[in-house]
C-alpha cells in the first residue's frame, strides 16, 4: 500500500510540476540571479513578416491589412507571403497584392516548415518576423520589439499572445486561460535567461541565424531552440502583441494538440543531444517545461490506474468497482455538460491525453508535415 501511495503522488507530482512547483522554483531563481537586457548596440533597421497560409479566404484580407500597418509602423519592413497550394480563393487575393508583397505560391502542398523556408531565402532583412494567417499583430506594440535586439546575446523574441474568444465555449475559456498561464511561465523564463521556445502565432529572429527547418518538423520550436542551442538568448517580448481566436470547439483543439505534439517530440528527438549540453538550469527548464508536458497524458493515466489499485487493496472489489463506475460518470457528465469546474478540470485532461496521444504517434514515425486549419479558430 505504501508503495502505490507513493507511485500515485509522484505521478501527480509529474503533472502538477510544470503547472505548479516549475514557475515557483523560478521565481526563486528569478530573485538570486535575474538576467535583464543589456542594450549595447544600436536597434536593428530592418525587418520582413513572414506569414505561411492554407485556404485561408475567411481571414486573408484582414491578414493583408495588418501586414500593412506593421510595416508602416516599422518602416523599412518587407512582407512575405507563402501559400501552400491553396485552393479556396486565397491566392487569387494574394495575385492582386503581387506588386507590394513578395509572394511564393507553391503548386503542390509541402507544408508550413518547406513554406517558411522558401520565405526566409527571398529576404536579406536583419529581423524576420514569423506570424500566423489568423493572428493579428498590433501594429503599434511592434515598434516595441527593436529594442529587445540591442541586446547582441538575444537572437530571438516570442511575442505576447492574447486570445480575443475565451468567453464563446469552455474549450475557448480553458485554452485562453493555459495560454495567460503559458505567457506567465515564459516571462519568468525570460527573466532567468531564456524562453524554452517560440510560438508560431508570433516571434522574431535574427536573420543571420536562421537554419532551415526538415520539412517535417515544427518550424517555430525547431527554428527558436536552434537560436538557443547556437548560444543566444530567447526572451519574451511582453509589449510585443498579437492578437488570435483560440480553437472554440474540443474536437477542433484535439486535433490540433495531437498535430502540436507529435512535430514538437519528433523536434525534441532531433535536437536533444544539443539541448542536453546547455547550462544546467535551461535544461531543468526545458525539462520541465516541455518534457514532462509532454508526457502529462501518461502520467495522469497511471495515476488514475493506481488510485484504483489503491481502493481496490484498502476497499476491496465492490468498492474499487464502484470507484471505477463514479469516475467514468464523472467524465460523461463532464464531457456532455458544462459543468463549473468540472468540466474546465476535464478540457485540461483531454488536452493532456490529446498531447500523450501525439508523443505516441511520434514515436511511432509519424509526420504531420501539411496542416488543415481549425475551422473555430476563424470567423
Amino acid at each position: 500500500m505504501t508503495f502505490l501511495i507513493a507511485v500515485f503522488l509522484a505521478c501527480v507530482l509529474l503533472v502538477l510540476h510544470p503547472y505548479v512547483t516549475y514557475p515557483l522554483s523560478l521565481m526563486v531563481v528569478r530573485r538570486l540571479r535575474a538576467k535583464p537586457l543589456n542594450p549595447t548596440v544600436p536597434p536593428p533597421q530592418s525587418f520582413a513578416v513572414v506569414c505561411c497560409v492554407y485556404n485561408e479566404r475567411k481571414v486573408i484580407d484582414q491578414k493583408i491589412d495588418n501586414m500593412r500597418a506593421v510595416r508602416d509602423s516599422l518602416g523599412d519592413c518587407q512582407l512575405l507571403i507563402h501559400s501552400d497550394a491553396s485552393s479556396d480563393g486565397t491566392n487569387e487575393v494574394l495575385q492582386s497584392v503581387a506588386g507590394e508583397f513578395t509572394l511564393s505560391l507553391a503548386e503542390g502542398r509541402s507544408g508550413k516548415s518547406a513554406g517558411m523556408n522558401r520565405l526566409l531565402s527571398m529576404t536579406n532583412a536583419e529581423i524576420v518576423i514569423y506570424t500566423d494567417a489568423n493572428v493579428m499583430i498590433d501594429p503599434v506594440a511592434v515598434r516595441n520589439l527593436p529594442r529587445y535586439f540591442r541586446d547582441r546575446q538575444v537572437g530571438c523574441v516570442t511575442g505576447h499572445l492574447l486570445y480575443e474568444n475565451a468567453g464563446e465555449s469552455q474549450t475557448a475559456k480553458v485554452g485562453a486561460l493555459y495560454w495567460k498561464h503559458e505567457e506567465w511561465v515564459k516571462q519568468l523564463e525570460s527573466d532567468t535567461g531564456s524562453v524554452m521556445g517560440a510560438d508560431g502565432s508570433l516571434f522574431a529572429i535574427r536573420r543571420e541565424l536562421h537554419r532551415p527547418t526538415p520539412a517535417d518538423i515544427i518550424d517555430d520550436f525547431f527554428t527558436s531552440m536552434s537560436i538557443l542551442c547556437a548560444g543566444y538568448r530567447l526572451v519574451r517580448g511582453s509589449d510585443f502583441l498579437a492578437y488570435e481566436r483560440a480553437a472554440s470547439v474540443r474536437q477542433d483543439e484535439f486535433r490540433r494538440k495531437v498535430r502540436i505534439a507529435c512535430r514538437a517530440f519528433n523536434c525534441h528527438r532531433l535536437l536533444w543531444p544539443k539541448i542536453a549540453k546547455l547550462d544546467r538550469l535551461s535544461v531543468y527548464k526545458y525539462l520541465s517545461h516541455k518534457y514532462l508536458r509532454w508526457l502529462a497524458g501518461y502520467f495522469l493515466a497511471a495515476g488514475a490506474a493506481v488510485s484504483v489499485a489503491i481502493v481496490l487493496v484498502a476497499f476491496g472489489a465492490l468498492p474499487s468497482i464502484i470507484y471505477l463506475l463514479l469516475l467514468a460518470a464523472a467524465a460523461f457528465a463532464a464531457d456532455r455538460f458544462n459543468l463549473p469546474v468540472v468540466t474546465s478540470i476535464w478540457e485540461i485532461m483531454v488536452a493532456m491525453w490529446a498531447t500523450a496521444i501525439g508523443v505516441y504517434k511520434s514515436l511511432r514515425g509519424e509526420r504531420f508535415q501539411t496542416w488543415t486549419v481549425a475551422s473555430s479558430t476563424r470567423k
